[in-house]
């Protein structure tokens, strides 16, 4: 049986971003239980600020057809989301917004993907509010089924050694949970 492949991506490309942290050692995770991973960074799919009339006038930026197109290569996605004022960040928004408008046009069948999500905060609830956020986003924008478990990193300035390891044991092992969720759920419903 071939691997369950997964794409992994954070909703920040900010130089030393947390949840490009968290992004990396979900990968590693990930791939420690055998799954394909794929790892990539927003900053190599810019895009335009969503607009409707650029859409009609121009139809999908490139990089929202090759997004769309890589998600449905995989049967599941990890998304990593910092918390910009208590919500997920106009990037990660975006981008869905963008890859949300390519099933339109027939280029990718990316819905019904199974997907994990986590977030990352310097302050004490780990980017709770980012995360539901998130769900609605990813449920209605690209057909996500989401693991019920989650992964909520507080003071994530100091959860990750300098090595990129989680240094705090209880979010370690529901990381490990969770990708073990994303890779199972995943290869069961694999079309």
């Amino acid at each position: 049986m071939a691997p369950t492949k997964i794409l992994v991506l954070a909703g920040s490309i900010r130089t030393g971003s947390l949840s490009t942290k968290l992004a990396a050692l979900a990968a590693k995770e990930l791939a420690l239980i055998d799954a394909d991973v794929t790892r990539i960074s927003l900053a190599d799919y810019e895009m335009p600020i969503y607009n409707g009339d650029l859409e009609k006038e121009k139809g999908q930026p490139e990089n929202a057809v090759k997004l769309a197109r890589l998600i449905a290569a995989h049967q599941g996605v990890f998304i990593a989301t910092p918390e910009y004022n208590n919500s997920v960040p106009p990037l990660l928004k975006n981008t869905i917004d963008w890859v949300s408008r390519v099933e339109a046009t027939g280029d990718a069948k990316f819905r019904n993907r199974v997907y994990a999500i986590g977030s990352t905060s310097d302050g004490m609830i780990g980017g709770a509010r980012a995360l539901i956020d998130c769900r609605k986003i990813v449920q209605a924008g690209l057909g996500a089924i989401l693991i019920p478990s989650k992964i909520e990193v507080s003071r994530a300035q100091d959860a990750f050694n300098e090595s990129g390891e989680m240094t705090v044991e209880p979010v370690s092992k529901l990381l490990k949970r969770v990708c073990r969720q994303l890779v199972d759920l995943s290869a069961r419903l694999a079309d």
